[in-house]
């Protein structure tokens, strides 16, 4: 068994809506390349991840706290704590943070098995 103690801590930055915290929770070196991310992510009130496609992967969203809207392939859908998201490979989507207080939330991209 593995304890992790320290995570690393990214701040992306989105000039339009303010910077996105990510906590990754697992090197991603030791999914062996599998899954590039196992994220906990923090959006400030206003704050979005822009909306974006996956190509050979997919991404799960399980929110943990706050609210927020969720776009699934053009698609606007209300998110709150207890939602799991999901965007298949080849699908888009984006998440916004639109409540007062932070919006919370698991992110894990898996890599689409290769056929």
């Amino acid at each position: 068994m593995t304890v992790f103690h320290e995570k690393k801590i990214q701040i992306r930055e989105n000039k339009e809506t303010g910077n996105v915290i990510i906590e990754h929770i697992v090197d991603e070196e030791l999914f062996q390349g599998q899954s590039p991310m196992f994220a906990q992510v923090t959006l400030k009130p206003g704050c979005a991840l822009g909306y974006h496609q996956h190509k050979g992967n997919n991404e799960t969203y399980y929110i943990l706290s706050g609210k927020g809207i969720y776009t699934d392939n053009g698609e606007e859908v209300p998110v709150v704590a207890g939602d799991v998201t999901f965007c298949y490979d080849g699908g888009s989507h984006g998440l916004k943070n639109t409540e007062s207080s932070d919006l919370v939330f698991m992110a894990l991209i898996v890599n689409t098995p290769k056929q």
